[in-house]
């Protein structure tokens, strides 16, 4: 990952457009984890084939490999950690269980 997106202490999300997405299950292995995102690259690849060649059954089928993908690398579905924390997948990170923490990466911003 990037290190341009500031990660939630905990390591679960990192924040992009002022959005928290939800990291890649940390209990991969690195070849399982890289033959994932493969798979994933290669899906959006192909949506954006089928959004080129306006093909909407192509889309539909691509869209779904995404959506396997995601939830093969643990950014979708279920959530990996086991502490009975929810998932906050798309909130603004001033409007979650991360405010606190948020605040303190605003306040460095502003100095």
């Amino acid at each position: 990952m990037p290190r341009d997106y500031p990660r939630t202490p905990d390591g679960r999300y990192f924040v992009a457009r002022q959005r928290l997405w939800r990291c890649t299950d940390p209990r991969l292995d690195e070849t399982t984890r890289r033959d994932r995102v493969r798979e994933l690259m290669r899906a959006r690849r192909a949506v954006k084939a089928a959004l080129g060649g306006n093909d909407e059954g192509a889309l539909a089928e691509a869209r779904a490999a995404v959506q396997a993908a995601k939830l093969a690398l643990g950014e979708r579905g279920p959530v990996w950690w086991h502490d009975g924390a929810p998932d906050e997948t798309g909130r603004h990170p001033a409007n979650s269980s991360y405010a606190a923490w948020w605040r303190t990466l605003e306040d460095a911003d502003s100095r």
